[in-house]
């Protein structure tokens, strides 16, 4: 039996979508400012954006799945972060993991 769920390649479209509407509307400014900064350090136009996606993608999944409101100074410290994602070490609590 196929599992059903939300199309992945529809997911990755729409999340795609916001970052191009807050590039476009400067809405927060820190989304068009993280672009410049990826494309002036030579990432790929594509490559930002699909970094930038993933922090979009992350706090979606803190709102839908922990319960939890948009928090725009983690949105910008994360973009800030980038090209690294060091918060995908986290574990689904959010808590750092132990090295052991």
């Amino acid at each position: 039996m196929r599992k059903t769920g939300p199309d992945p390649a529809k997911v990755r479209a729409l999340i795609l979508e916001v970052v191009d509407n807050q590039i476009k509307e400067g809405t927060p400014p820190e989304t068009r400012e993280t672009l410049r900064r990826l494309r002036t350090r030579g990432l790929p136009e594509m490559e930002a954006r699909r970094l930038i996606a993933g922090v979009v993608a992350c706090e979606i999944f803190a709102i839908l799945k922990r319960g939890e409101t948009f928090d725009q100074t983690r949105f910008v410290s994360r973009l800030n972060q980038l090209p690294e994602m060091p918060w995908l070490d986290e574990d689904e609590d959010g808590a750092e993991e132990e090295a052991g």
